[in-house]
């Protein structure tokens, strides 16, 4: 049996002006807002991680691996009117702080739901148009969150044409193979933007079948990974959020 774990010590709240952050460690923003903005996307891997709206423009539902600070909650659930959100958090303090990061309560559309998504996510089938992966405690990625098993059980979990948004850390040391596990499971189905959003690797898996708008979009951003330069995918992830906002 492995040795367990110590306690995670508890979330940090840091408010500072118009900012106010989750932290994990001091110093270590898991996620942030503008107090006077509560749905703006502030962070640039958050950003970064809306393009999924380029695979699935009108996705049925999204399911979310971690809750931090809400950041992509607030921002789907007002701007995706049309989609219904499922949230999976572990760790009952976290949730505990909605109501500071202006997380809406749950209701038709959303619901926050306190359970571990690794065993969750294995009783899903075809459930799910959208997958969003960011769950980080104190030590980074945890390794469940990144195994062959949850890498399949996501797979499953999402409907033909589905897609899997995996946020990893390029210096994280179990990155490569991370990464391999997930290109096996979607069979190569991988893709990502160069340089989106720094050390924060975005990746994005499509789940086969029929073909698909998700599948064509893979493939297009897969051959030039994105529009190729860095500063570039930077300013598309801008006018992703931008149109979406707009309800384009």
């Amino acid at each position: 049996m492995p040795p367990a774990r110590d306690p995670a010590p508890p979330p940090l709240v840091h408010t500072e002006g118009d900012r106010r952050s989750l932290q994990f460690k001091p110093g270590m923003i898991q996620s942030e807002m503008r107090l006077s903005r509560p749905d703006q996307l502030v962070l640039t891997y958050v950003r970064a991680m809306m393009c999924f709206t380029l695979f699935q423009r009108r996705p049925e539902h999204i399911v979310m691996v971690g809750l931090g600070g809400g950041s992509l909650v607030k921002f789907c659930h007002r701007y995706l009117p049309h989609s219904r959100i499922t949230v999976l958090e572990l760790r009952a303090d976290v949730i505990a702080l909605r109501e500071q990061f202006a997380i809406p309560p749950d209701d038709g559309r959303l619901a926050v739901i306190h359970a571990d998504a690794t065993h969750y996510l294995a009783g899903l089938t075809a459930a799910a148009d959208v997958l969003l992966v960011d769950g980080f405690d104190a030590d980074g990625m945890p390794p469940a969150l990144g195994s062959a098993r949850f890498y399949t059980d996501c797979r499953r979990a999402l409907r033909p044409g589905g897609v899997l948004v995996a946020n990893l850390f390029s210096y994280d040391p179990h990155y490569r193979a991370t990464l391999q596990r997930l290109r096996l499971t979607f069979q190569n189905r991988l893709c990502c933007f160069h340089g989106i959003a720094g050390n924060n690797r975005i990746l994005f898996a499509v789940k086969g079948g029929a073909p698909s708008p998700a599948l064509a979009m893979q493939r297009r951003v897969a051959r030039w990974q994105g529009l190729w330069l860095a500063p570039l995918n930077r300013l598309l992830a801008y006018w992703v959020v931008r149109r979406v906002r707009r309800g384009g």
